[in-house]
């Protein structure tokens, strides 16, 4: 299961987002279920793109209720100007 999360950045904030996601990606990335996280800058439009990949759905809502529930959620929508536009992806064999 792929897990897209597009998100605008507010203005000048990627250099203060940075040292977050360096201190809270090592949680994601080591949640039942999750199988990676990439993240991505465009940073002349402020924008982010977080790849994950996850045992299922179920799995990573687990963890957004998680981290809704200790407040990590809140912190790092603190930096987006909008909520991110989230997408569930499943794999083809074709």
């Amino acid at each position: 299961m792929r897990v897209t999360l597009n998100c605008k950045v507010k203005a000048n904030g990627i250099e203060l987002l940075i040292p977050f996601l360096e201190k809270n990606l090592p949680n994601v990335r080591s949640f039942e279920g999750c199988m990676s996280v990439t993240v991505y800058f465009d940073r002349p439009n402020s924008e982010m793109l977080i790849e994950e990949e996850w045992f299922s759905v179920n799995k990573h809502q687990a963890y957004i209720q998680h981290i809704e529930n200790n407040g990590v959620l809140s912190e790092l929508a603190s930096f987006f100007e909008s909520a991110p536009v989230i997408k569930y992806f499943e794999k083809e064999i074709i």
